[in-house]
């Protein structure tokens, strides 16, 4: 008999042997049929998994984020059976579950069209009615590419002989008349998919890789009741209108072309407002807090790079103007400015008294990022930055790091975007050792400083392997767009490696010459992500601080021309952002075109206002506030902006985003 310790402390015996799939029926059919795979020893497995020892099991459903992923996984398989009965011969490459659902890759004549997914839908829908039993099995590797290649996957052939070296053996699963290279976990039937959708269809690279092949890739969904799936569907056709892609063309705020290219956004007015506002907010907020402004070129000679490390590892994302084998001299556009900062520190000699020395930077940089990786304003090749690096002493690292997390947060709460985050320690891959300067021992160190940080401030974040810079750890704010896909808005990286590389010193109390700290940080992240972020978060119903146009003076007819003129001249005075519609229309169509436009406010003249000196202020989010004499909304309006007062979320939900969009 072993013994199994059950969440909750709860302990039962059971005979050797016992599978995981056995021990959850014998605990409730209602778990076993709500089962998606479960955790034993705190390592995630499959419930056909067999128990030798005593263990530690957690029977995990849909409703925890390990038992989402093999029930969205499953679902990929059941997307690749209905397309290999429908399609013949489609190649298959891979099919993850994602956030919020699932992914497969096709290898096929001609990419899928909306009707094809219909077809291929009906019959995932027609397997899952058949409650096929997924079975797991293991070959060893030089049988498992024979099967493989018999089957006519070369995709799959690929992806098995990179672990053929390591002598293991590999796992499949099949399910009726299909079977797939896959480690699993998985579902113990299809029958659990009660309710399927895809989603759309996109192009995608073999491996991300532009070289190679172009596959089809087919997203979709799956939930364990339709009711869920029905919830989720709405949630899509909300994130639609709140898309930046979408509602920030719409509303003027940016626009592309194609002879310009590919992630070159083009700021029209109003989006180069917000972005000139939040720039002056951010650097007048660091000068204050003892930040030094630099202004360095946009580009560099090879060797500049060469000696930072970007030149080996990170050279395919940089924009390289020239030919080493020909030019005397090759340069590349700048992906980031922490080489150039450098420069300025070594301008001259430094002593520990100077340290901390803080250098911030509004940098224009320039990022060769894949064309399927670009999204409207969330992934550009330019994009402007609130980039820093902070110089410092051993003894000083700590606080100074807080100060930085510090300085970020208070950026995050006055856009109203701190409750949306999560934290992520981003460390190196032991395993991945060719993208990564310095040893293991400088890693663990440098990890083990930030950790020690991170956990002193309690701050909440989870591990990211892999997710570190090339030259030292980093805490990532991350955020969800509207579709749910996750991306960093700020970074804070501790690096104890470039100072010594650039030969970067400090003359310490004792006469030693030491290499500093650095710290590079982001304070509110890439300019244009921010303003992408925030034009979701807002429904683009920007607060008045940040709003493009605060103010829309709209007179009723032609007789209050004269004095509404002289309303517009009193705002500007005040230093009002404001639009004058003179246009000879109804006011009720002023009024609702304003609300369009999602202006904070709007002052209405009629006869009775010229005649008392007054105006009558409609607001974006209360509607009629009545009369009131112009210096008196211009000290309302001064005082929200000065309090740079956020909207609420939940208010827009309910009063902007069901009526105007």
């Amino acid at each position: 008999m072993i013994q199994i310790t059950l969440k909750g402390g709860t302990v039962k015996e059971y005979q050797e042997g016992i599978s995981v799939a056995d021990i959850a029926k014998d605990l409730s059919m209602g778990l076993y049929k709500a089962a998606c795979a479960a955790k034993v020893n705190g390592a995630v497995c499959d419930l056909r998994t067999v128990l030798h020892a005593n263990s530690e099991v957690e029977i995990l459903t849909f409703d925890d984020p390990e038992g989402k992923k093999a029930f969205w996984h499953t679902a990929s398989h059941v997307l690749a059976q209905a397309v290999k009965r429908l399609y013949p011969s489609a190649k298959l490459a891979i099919g993850p579950a994602i956030e919020n659902g699932f992914y497969y890759d096709f290898d096929v004549e001609k990419p899928f069209l909306p009707e094809d997914l219909e077809k291929i839908e009906a019959e995932m829908k027609k397997i899952v009615k058949e409650g096929i039993e997924l079975n797991r099995f293991e070959l060893a590797p030089q049988e498992a590419m024979a099967k493989l290649s018999e089957m006519g996957e070369p995709y799959k052939v690929e992806l098995a002989k990179e672990h053929a070296d390591k002598g293991e053996h590999i796992s499949f699963y099949s399910q009726g008349d299909f079977t797939d290279l896959c480690a699993g976990p998985h579902l113990m039937s299809t029958a659990q998919l009660k309710a399927v959708k895809l989603l759309n269809c996109t192009g995608a690279y073999w491996r991300g890789d532009a070289s190679k092949a172009q596959l089809c890739r087919v997203y979709g969904t799956a939930f364990p009741k339709a009711s869920q799936l029905e919830e989720h569907l709405t949630m899509l056709e909300e994130a639609k209108k709140r898309d930046h892609n979408l509602l920030g063309r719409q509303l003027g705020f940016f626009t592309t072309s194609d002879l310009i290219g590919q992630g070159l956004p083009i700021m029209l007015p109003k989006g180069a407002k917000v972005i000139q506002l939040l720039q002056r907010f951010v650097e007048d907020e660091e000068e204050k807090r003892g930040w030094l402004l630099t202004k360095t070129p946009f580009m560099a000679k090879s060797d500049l790079y060469k000696l930072s490390g970007h030149w080996d590892h990170y050279q395919d994302g940089m924009f390289v103007l020239g030919d080493e084998n020909k030019d005397s001299e090759v340069f590349a556009l700048r992906p980031m400015t922490c080489p150039f900062q450098y420069q300025a520190y070594l301008s001259k000699k430094r002593s520990y008294r100077e340290l901390p020395l803080r250098y911030n930077e509004t940098s224009t940089l320039f990022r060769n990022e894949a064309s399927g990786e670009m999204h409207g304003l969330i992934r550009v090749r330019q994009f402007t930055i609130s980039e820093g690096h902070l110089m410092c002493l051993p003894s000083q690292l700590e606080q100074e790091f807080k100060s930085c997390l510090e300085l970020a947060i208070y950026m995050l709460k006055t856009l109203g975007l701190y409750e949306d985050v999560s934290y992520r320690f981003s460390q190196w891959d032991p395993d991945d050792r060719a993208k990564y300067i310095g040893t293991p021992e400088q890693w663990d160190e440098a990890q083990s400083v930030m950790q020690k940080i991170l956990d002193h401030l309690e701050i909440p974040y989870k591990i990211g392997i892999g997710e570190a810079a090339f030259y030292g750890p980093k805490l990532d704010i991350q955020i969800r767009n509207v579709h749910g896909k996750e991306d960093t808005l700020i970074t804070i990286q501790i690096d104890q490696m470039l100072a010594e590389k650039f030969g970067m010193e400090y003359v310490d109390a004792d006469g030693t010459t030491k290499n500093p700290y650095i710290i590079h940080r982001t304070s509110i992240g890439c300019y244009e992500r921010t303003l992408a972020l925030l034009i979701e978060k807002y429904a683009g119903a920007f607060p008045a601080w940040l709003a493009p146009t605060q103010v829309k003076v709209l007179p009723i007819g032609e007789r209050q021309h004269e004095y509404a003129q002289t309303i517009v001249e009193k705002l500007k005075a005040a230093g009002m952002r404001v639009e004058y519609d003179d246009r000879n229309e109804k006011i009720g169509y002023k009024i609702r075109e304003a609300q369009l436009e999602k202006v904070p406010y709007m002052l209405v003249i009629g006869d009775k206002e010229a005649e008392a000196g007054a105006v009558a202020v409609r607001s974006r989010k209360e509607g009629d506030k009545g009369a009131m004499p112009v210096a008196a909304f211009i000290d309302m309006l001064t005082d929200e902006v000065q309090k740079k007062t956020p909207v609420s979320y939940t208010h827009l939900r309910a009063h902007e985003t069901d009526s105007y969009l």
